[in-house]
């Protein structure tokens, strides 16, 4: 077998102020060293790194990121160092903990008629952006399609994120997860939560498949695990994933009940117990009574119109009709009616938190 490794080359001008720094500073082996009589190339190794430092090489010095779960305990605890040969040292987290940016509160309504652009994603996945703002970096909502059906050329990977929704909207997509089993087929109308750093992925879609998917906070990283095999030989559906329990909820077994707006029942999907309140997620439908005006004081509320159609009034807004394809956002002590839902209406709505207060502000009907 060939024997194949990679360095990263950089300059120096003297290269005897440069060893103890690599070697002592940073703590890296010095491998190689030559010539004998007068050194002018020394290679250091550590970290996964290979770095070999040549005098009056043609390149620029370039910057050496280390990545450590405790970047104190590196460097005398220093994260930003320049080497002799004016390398820059950056030193930080490994996993750095989650930022949840404050939500910037607004009114959102994306219509499925306004044609908004789809873009190519990861795995060729087709994009739709459900709120544009993002709220202040505090949410992602996507609708997402796989036009052509068969394998989808995914990897196994995870997200450092807070929370994380998939709903199949249409089709049927084939998914597998750490520690949850052999794969398994999401229908339409089913869901799952994806808990920060579960390993997963996306193996075949039906033809036309669309999901809807939810991040919080609307910027994280992926990435790819090319070492775990899914799916994992254990089973543990009850492990924790930094206090969430992974979730699959089938649409076969929806129980409805009365929901929080009179007018309206709903199917709780446990997302919310499972993840401890971080969010809830419900499926909506019409139900026996009239709608009212209410209010509510959730930080994020999301809503994607599956089915059906209503008319939004919401004050200070101009009414509009929202049929399926359709979402909106409704900021927190924002007056709100859902006026003339048709029979058929169904809706996806997403809060963060999970439990959250709503106030009837009048009986006013439609």
């Amino acid at each position: 077998m060939q024997n194949i490794r990679a360095e990263v080359l950089l300059p120096t001008k003297e290269l005897r102020e440069d060893i103890p720094f690599f070697t002592k500073v940073l703590g890296m082996k010095m491998d190689e060293i030559f010539p004998s009589d007068d050194p002018n190339v020394a290679v250091f190794s550590g970290f996964g790194l290979r770095v070999r430092v040549q005098k009056d090489a043609d390149v620029a010095p370039g910057v050496l990121r280390i990545l450590c779960d405790d970047p104190i305990l590196i460097a005398g605890g220093q994260t930003e160092l320049v080497a002799p040969n004016g390398t820059r040292i950056q030193i930080v987290q490994l996993a750095p903990p989650v930022v949840m940016p404050p939500t910037k509160h607004a009114f959102v309504v994306r219509r499925m008629a306004d044609q908004a652009p789809w873009v190519i994603g990861r795995a060729g996945m087709q994009y739709r952006d459900l709120i544009p703002s993002r709220l202040g970096g505090s949410i992602i909502a996507s609708h997402i399609r796989i036009p052509d059906g068969g394998p989808v050329p995914d990897m196994v990977h995870f997200h450092s994120i807070g929370f994380q929704l998939i709903y199949c909207y249409k089709g049927w997509v084939d998914l597998v997860y750490e520690d949850q089993g052999p794969q398994f087929r999401l229908h339409a109308g089913d869901c799952v939560i994806q808990p920060p750093e579960i390993r997963h992925r996306v193996l075949f879609a039906s033809e036309n498949i669309e999901v809807i998917e939810i991040g919080v906070p609307a910027e994280h990283t992926t990435t790819i695990d090319h070492i775990l095999e899914l799916p994992t030989a254990g089973i543990n559906p009850d492990r924790i994933f930094e206090g969430q329990k992974f979730v699959h909820h089938k649409v076969e077994q929806a129980v409805w009940e009365p929901f929080r707006l009179p007018g309206f029942e709903a199917c709780d999907t446990t997302i919310n117990a499972n993840t401890q309140g971080i969010a809830g997620v419900s499926v909506v439908r019409r139900g026996q009574g009239c709608p009212v005006l209410t209010s509510h004081n959730s930080d994020i509320h999301f809503t994607f119109v599956l089915a059906g159609e209503l008319v939004l009034e919401a004050e200070g807004q101009k009414a509009q009709v929202l049929s399926a394809g359709d979402a909106f956002v409704i900021p927190p002590l924002m007056a709100v009616l859902y006026k003339h839902p048709s029979d058929n209406l169904e809706l996806l709505e997403v809060s963060l938190p999970g439990v959250f207060e709503t106030h009837i502000l009048s009986s006013v009907t439609n």
